[in-house]
């Protein structure tokens, strides 16, 4: 049960001018600045309101709502007003403002601290520095093979466009194998029949001078996998008893790993170890808010530690030296444990996203929340704004390579190399040289 919304703050603003900062919950979550006359961005359906938003917390209409950190413009020439979390890594409140009579009426389910700044991004950047975190180390140049390939990815493409890199004599430091080398969720070294060796593959990768990495969801669990199968008591339980349901994606259910149980946690390190002993030192972790459900866990932690738990599990498995990269991830919950940060929704070959839905993949939405998040960078981690693609088919390419540039943070290619034009080989040159590193 949640804790009731209780008044913090009434703040006169103009109406006119001011805009209000709703922070999301996770990395598909909407996150920016909005109008007060504006519609923001909230799920268009049930199952993308669990695994792109927070699930339980709906905000009522005409209402703004952030999840941990909120701000307010005003639009008079006062100060900017942020509410964040006192304890953003163990409790989340949301946090939420409507709007009576010129007034603006902020309040929240937990407790918050007020910050006051000149604009909206600064006071956010001043919250994220008084953290104090350690900066994080440069990023690598990367290839992914999702948005050619998606979950069809064969070795034989992973070993084409290995070749293509010294080919076109392109800066990529890590070539990371994403979605698809797996026979299912859960099973993560039981290998799809398009791929014949996982360390053959690593092996190769690295005989020409380039890092190996790889993709997991380690916290979902498909309900036809083996894993399900011989081990339920690995599942997190819903209220009746049952595996909690994580919502819908691939066309099946999806259930949760419960990384307290001690054979379940054993399993998740060996996954992890066997990786890295095998080349592997690049990891893309995704679905991670899966890991941060509310749900019934062998130990009885609460979903918050028993999150931060799981990645820390992860990371002793890979070793300190180990790159991480966080996806689908509780924001706040999450600081602290990662090397980088996918902060806006996917991105995908087409602008828009499926029934104008915010959270679900399109260009518009990923540069929405990956502009929104900009305050993040250097600060809790280096930002990935998600892939760049630069083929010809690439609806609006020239436009989403210059978002990815101006985030400044992690640069990922994610094209059949092969099949880039002139413009595509020099933009992808481009960016991968100019990358922080």
């Amino acid at each position: 049960m949640h804790n009731p919304f209780t008044p913090v703050a009434s703040v006169p603003v103009d109406t006119r001018s001011a805009r209000v900062h709703e922070e999301g919950w996770q990395s598909w979550s909407p996150s920016g600045s909005y109008a007060l006359g504006a519609s923001p961005h909230r799920p268009t359906n049930d199952n993308w309101a669990t695994v792109c938003y927070r699930p339980g917390r709906s905000v009522p209409a005409g209402a703004f709502q952030g999840e941990g950190l909120l701000a307010l413009d005003p639009g008079d020439g006062s100060p900017v007003r942020l509410w964040a979390a006192t304890d953003p890594l163990h409790e989340v409140p949301s946090i939420r403002l409507t709007l009576a009579g010129g007034v603006a009426k902020v309040t929240a389910d937990g407790p918050v601290k007020e910050w006051t700044g000149t604009d909206v991004q600064a006071v956010l950047a001043d919250w994220a520095g008084s953290l104090a975190l350690p900066a994080p180390r440069p990023a690598p140049t990367v290839w992914c093979s999702w948005y050619e390939y998606f979950t069809a990815v064969t070795e034989d493409d992973i070993h084409e466009n290995l070749r293509a890199m010294d080919t076109l004599d392109l800066p990529i430091d890590v070539v990371q194998i994403d979605d698809g080398y797996q026979k299912a969720l859960g099973d993560w070294l039981t290998l799809s029949g398009r791929f014949r060796s996982r360390q053959g593959i690593a092996d190769a990768i690295r005989a020409r001078g380039r890092r190996a990495g790889i993709w997991t969801a380690p916290f979902l669990v498909d309900p036809a996998s083996e894993l399900a199968a011989k081990y339920p008591d690995w599942l997190v339980r819903d209220p009746e008893g049952g595996p909690l349901h994580a919502g819908r994606n691939w066309g099946h259910d999806l259930y949760v790993l419960d990384t307290t149980h001690p054979a379940a946690a054993a399993y998740l390190t060996d996954v992890f170890a066997t990786l890295r002993a095998e080349g592997y030192d690049y990891f893309k972790v995704d679905f991670l808010y899966a890991g941060a459900l509310d749900g019934v866990r062998h130990s009885g932690a609460d979903a918050l530690t028993a999150y931060r738990l799981g990645i820390a599990l992860i990371r002793e498995a890979i070793g300190a030296d180990a790159y991480l990269l966080g996806c689908g991830a509780p924001i706040l919950p999450s600081i602290g444990l990662f090397d980088a940060m996918r902060v806006s929704p996917d991105t995908a070959p087409h602008r828009r996203s499926e029934a104008d839905d915010y959270s679900q993949p399109g260009q518009d939405p990923a540069e929405f929340t990956g502009a929104g998040r900009q305050w993040q960078h250097n600060r809790l981690w280096t930002n990935d704004p998600d892939c760049l693609m630069a083929r010809p088919a690439v609806e609006t390419r020239g436009r989403w390579a210059a978002h990815v540039e101006a985030v400044g943070g992690l640069v990922a290619s994610s094209d059949r190399l092969l099949s880039l034009d002139q413009w595509g080989v020099e933009t992808t040159r481009r960016l991968l040289t100019g990358a922080d590193r």
